[in-house]
């Protein structure tokens, strides 16, 4: 584990989807030195932007988010991939003299920055390459059935049909003759700064679940059928990229393939918007408890912006 230096920390503001992460770090941002890191598996995606909520270019060239749109939607992006290059950006943001705010709803990635990500062996392209022979071959369930002698604690976790996990699974055992379960035990790096963290979340779920009802409307009168009709036409996507399983995305594509009505796909997505907030608050309320503070998000930006400031010139006085 590193050493923590207490001259140095960093912010995390979190929260369930449409709880006005962006807004509030825009605020933050007018008053003390942060940048921005997006902390978001969907926005790193060009090409997918309605969709995502993602900010307008406008807002981006005026406050640029570093992380957001990195990627092609066909490309594969882990969490430690995240890892490593959000670290890589917040010692470029201590650089340069100031400090980084990680802004985002993807816990998976502020749980693996926090506490460390377990040393797994790197991707090998020729066991890959055997195992989808083996695939192909004899089936994806015999590729579980596998898992589930080797390891079966991860078997419990993986579905029958994630063939990217299994894959994943069998190849750590292939590659190291250890278990996933057994590499998941071990932790990895830390980050060696002190954390403030935030999150932003409703008093009232209720009230959520009215902005997420909204926001997704003015996704559909903002252009969200094009924005995915064109990714359709690519030819080279599918629903089982980890791009399309983005929340809104897979249920506007079975509307455009004709499999469901225009009324499902807006309750359907509107409907796993909800379940993601709700997964996502779930996280949170579990969240490790050291240096975490809660805003409610129905608080005007201003109220709420001087609430963070107040608490995070008690953690750093230099502000």
């Amino acid at each position: 584990m590193h050493k923590i230096d207490p001259t140095k920390i960093a912010i995390f503001l979190m929260g369930p989807t449409a709880s006005g992460k962006t807004e509030l770090a825009i605020a933050l941002r007018k008053f003390i030195p942060v940048e921005i890191i997006s902390v978001d598996s969907a926005l790193i995606y060009r090409e997918m932007n309605i969709g995502t909520a993602k900010p307008s270019p406008e807002v981006l060239r005026d406050t640029p988010h570093r992380l957001v749109d990195i990627k092609d939607p066909s490309e594969y992006y882990s969490v430690a991939n995240f890892c490593s290059a959000a670290r890589a950006e917040m010692k470029n943001i201590y650089q340069q003299g100031n400090l980084p705010l990680l802004v985002g709803g993807s816990m998976l990635y502020f749980k693996a920055l926090l506490e460390g990500l377990s040393p797994l062996p790197a991707a090998d392209y020729i066991t890959r390459k055997y195992i989808q022979q083996k695939a192909d071959q004899k089936g994806w369930n015999y590729i579980y059935q596998k898992i589930s002698i080797i390891d079966p604690i991860s078997a419990k976790s993986i579905h029958p049909n994630d063939y990217h996990r299994l894959s994943r699974a069998l190849e750590v055992f292939l590659l190291s003759g250890q278990t996933l379960t057994f590499w998941k035990k071990k932790t990895g790096k830390t980050l060696p700064y002190k954390i403030v963290q935030f999150v932003l979340a409703p008093s009232c779920r209720h009230n959520l679940y009215r902005r997420i009802e909204e926001r997704f409307l003015n996704f559909i009168h903002n252009g969200f059928e094009l924005e995915v009709k064109k990714l359709i036409e690519r030819g080279d996507l599918n629903l089982e990229m980890p791009s399309m399983r983005s929340v809104g995305y897979r249920q506007m594509w079975s509307y455009i393939k004709g499999n469901i009505s225009y009324i499902d796909m807006i309750n359907q997505g509107i409907c796993a918007t909800r379940q993601l907030a709700k997964h996502q608050c779930t996280w949170l309320k579990k969240w490790q408890k050291k240096n975490l503070y809660w805003i409610d998000n129905d608080l005007s930006i201003d109220l709420a912006c001087n609430k963070v400031l107040n608490i995070i010139k008690n953690h750093y006085q230099e502000l």
